[in-house]
């Protein structure tokens, strides 16, 4: 069985450096890590990511923009969304533009958000 590839987007490295490590620990999953959203719609673009978790809040370019510009161009890539501001109206803005599922920050429990992948997976 292949694994399934995730691409976390965060500008902050210390949650891209924590969700990275908790996922791999099991080896389902290959885990990949990006700082900067206009890197990552171009990983995107370039294929072979199942998921994208991504922040709302940063720099440059918001998470709904990357949501938006992730459907658009690759609409069977899965999209979880991550927020400290977990308002009711972002999140259904979101679900409308297509995103899976969200999590909220700072996590309850990294558990919680490999469960979200992992559902999100089929896995």
């Amino acid at each position: 069985m292949s694994k399934y590839k995730i691409l976390i987007l965060d500008d902050e490295q210390d949650i891209l450096d924590v969700v990275e490590r908790f996922l791999n620990r099991k080896q389902i999953v290959d885990v990949v890590t990006c700082a900067n959203p206009l890197v990552a719609l171009e990983m995107i673009k370039a294929g072979g990511y199942d998921l994208l978790l991504t922040d709302i809040m940063m720099p440059e370019m918001n998470g709904v923009e990357v949501l938006k510009e992730v459907k658009k161009s690759t609409p069977d890539v899965k999209v979880i969304m991550m927020t400290a501001y977990s308002t009711i109206d972002k999140i259904l803005e979101c679900e409308k533009l297509g995103a899976s599922d969200y999590v909220t920050k700072p996590f309850i429990s990294l558990k919680d958000v490999e469960s979200k992948v992992l559902d999100t997976l089929g896995l």
